[in-house]
């Protein structure tokens, strides 16, 4: 290593003199870049290095690329493999020369001479600089490059529309649809698709048939908005495409399929699960989009209350019993019972789960995924797990009489169950659990707590407005308006940042309703949801309303998106 440059980490106090002999130890043993040899051996980090070889070669630093006025025309002329390879980047400079505008290669380090100079003559650059900056920051400079460089939705169309043979090709499981090099308009049209949901973090893809055209969709926070619509002709090769790359039978189409495929965008890794049934019109189909680069949420990010988070937290060191997770598909119920099993999960307690479909793994807990074809269902499964000696046991879901029988059995028995139900609050799992079969004296007996949660948006920080109260909305949710003379309420507006809809990600809100002496004694008598609530707010129990209310105050969301969500 050049001498100067452990000079520079030196007077940058990033390296003491004792690391600098430890540091030539390094690079006699090891062969390679040294630059990465300290970053990997975690001595200094990235930015570290290229602050000081900024230093060492007189090169500029930036931690962040300009990417708002990215010049994307390079992504005609040089392929994505070939900057990805060598991680750098073009960009252009607004500044202007003699000879034209300057363009800028962001590299990453020492990048061979030769690839920066093969890159200045396949782009015919005249006047260039050198910067460097973060391997992260060039990524994304270069995803985002070609995203915005593909063709648009209308013009694949039109291309398709223009071309009367489409072909239909096979994309590998994990392949990166940046990468993707398929010519065949159709394959464009459905990796645009896809990827532009990715980049509006869509939930799903809906893909709906009518008489004269069929349209595409896809759901940002709970709520669907149009993509495109395109003429009719173009719905059995793009319904084709995605089944072959979801493994399914592109002949039939007169019953329900399910498939999935994995993809990558950006350095994401996506799961796609895919659902077809049969309409009037032709298939339908649902893309369903799960982020498995995304990390798990903790217990105190899931959206409690310091309060309810100590409640939450005291109820699941339970050492047996049932708490029950209840709310439409797609309330979030998932995320937080994985939430809950990392926070228990200590090497001393056995956690085994089953679900449909397992959506995140779990280190150190053993999952066991529900497949109906060789008749391995909850209860099958649920039976074979009860002689595992679990100490802690997630059920997905609880469907039926012998599923619910087990698990009460399990609760009974010394373990800790945990599982969900679809129902529109807490007092009314009870009412569920006694329609399946189970009687009173066992649920009061077994089950410890229901938590009820839906998912609100929340306002995006860059364009929400203060405003006044709306008294109507107040009344609708039954509010006295004095209450939010203090607070300062907003509502949505609209900019780039949250595509114009004024929210940008959600979080839960919750009802936690816990089985105390008054509501088992209750239950034993009647099983009446109505009766049973009224008795869970006479104990202070919290509803949905009104944690949403207490979410407006806080100025994380709007009294409207509250009513819609918690409308009776």
């Amino acid at each position: 290593m050049n001498k100067s440059l452990l000079q520079i980490l030196k007077d940058k106090s990033l390296v003491s003199e004792e690391e600098i002999k430890d540091i030539r130890k390094i690079i006699k043993e090891k062969e390679g870049n040294n630059g990465e040899l300290l970053v990997n051996k975690n001595i200094i980090t990235e930015t570290q290095l290229l602050e000081a070889l900024s230093v060492l070669y007189d090169i500029p630093f930036h931690q962040e690329l300009p990417l708002d006025h990215i010049n994307n025309d390079f992504t005609k002329k040089v392929s994505i493999q070939f900057l990805k390879q060598y991680v750098m980047v073009p960009l252009t400079d607004n500044r202007k020369v003699v000879d034209g505008p300057v363009s800028i290669i962001a590299i990453n380090g020492l990048v061979s001479l030769q690839a920066i100079d093969d890159l200045v003559r396949i782009l015919d650059i005249n006047v260039y600089k050198i910067v460097l900056s973060t391997k992260d920051s060039i990524t994304s400079a270069i995803n985002i490059s070609y995203d915005i460089g593909r063709d648009s939705a209308q013009q694949l169309v039109q291309d398709m529309k223009e071309n009367g043979s489409i072909t239909i090709s096979g994309l590998e499981d994990t392949a990166d649809l940046l990468d993707d090099t398929g010519d065949a308009p159709i394959i464009k049209l459905v990796n645009h698709i896809i990827s532009q949901s990715i980049k509006a973090r869509a939930s799903d893809i809906h893909i709906e048939p009518y008489q004269n055209n069929f349209k595409v969709r896809y759901r940002v926070d709970g709520i669907l908005y149009g993509l495109l619509s395109p003429p009719m002709g173009i719905q059995p090769a793009l319904i084709s495409r995605i089944k072959v790359m979801a493994k399914m039978n592109i002949a039939e189409k007169r019953l329900p399929q399910d498939g999935r495929f994995e993809v990558r965008i950006g350095g994401q890794n996506i799961d796609v699960r895919v659902s077809t049934i049969p309409s009037s019109f032709g298939e339908r189909l649902v893309l369903r989009l799960l982020n498995k680069s995304g990390s798990l949420l903790r217990l105190s990010e899931i959206g409690l209350s310091s309060e309810r988070l100590v409640l939450l937290k005291n109820l699941v060191r339970s050492p047996n019993g049932i708490i029950l997770v209840t709310g439409p598909t797609g309330s979030g119920k998932t995320t937080t019972l994985y939430a809950i099993l990392s926070s228990i999960n200590i090497p001393d307690v056995n956690i085994i789960t089953i679900e449909d479909p397992i959506e995140y793994q779990i280190k150190g807990i053993s999952q066991m995924q529900v497949n109906p074809k060789i008749n391995l269902t909850f209860a099958r499964g649920l039976r074979s797990i009860v002689r595992q000696d679990p100490d802690v046991i997630l059920i997905g879901e609880i469907r039926d009489r012998e599923t619910a029988e087990i698990a009460v059995h399990s609760a009974l028995t010394g373990h800790l169950v945990f599982s969900t139900l679809h129902t529109n609050d807490s007092a009314s799992a009870i009412t569920r659990l006694v329609d399946i079969g189970i009687e009173p004296f066992l649920i009061s007996s077994s089950v410890i707590a229901v938590v009820a949660q839906r998912l609100i948006r929340i306002l995006c920080s860059y364009c929400k407005e203060a405003t006044k109260p709306d008294y109507i909305a107040l009344d609708e949710l039954g509010v006295i308006p004095d209450k939010f003379k203090e607070g300062k309420i907003y509502k949505a507006k609209g900019c780039k940042k949250c595509f114009n809809t004024g929210y940008k990600s959600r979080m839960a809100i919750f009802e936690i309703m816990v089985l105390n002496s008054h509501l088992k004694s209750l239950i034993l008598k009647t099983y009446d949801s109505y009766i049973i609530k009224n008795e869970a707010l006479n104990q202070n129990m919290i509803t949905l309303r009104q944690d949403g209310i207490q979410k407006v105050l806080e100025g994380i969301t709007t009294i409207e998106e509250v009513l819609r969500i918690t409308q009776q």
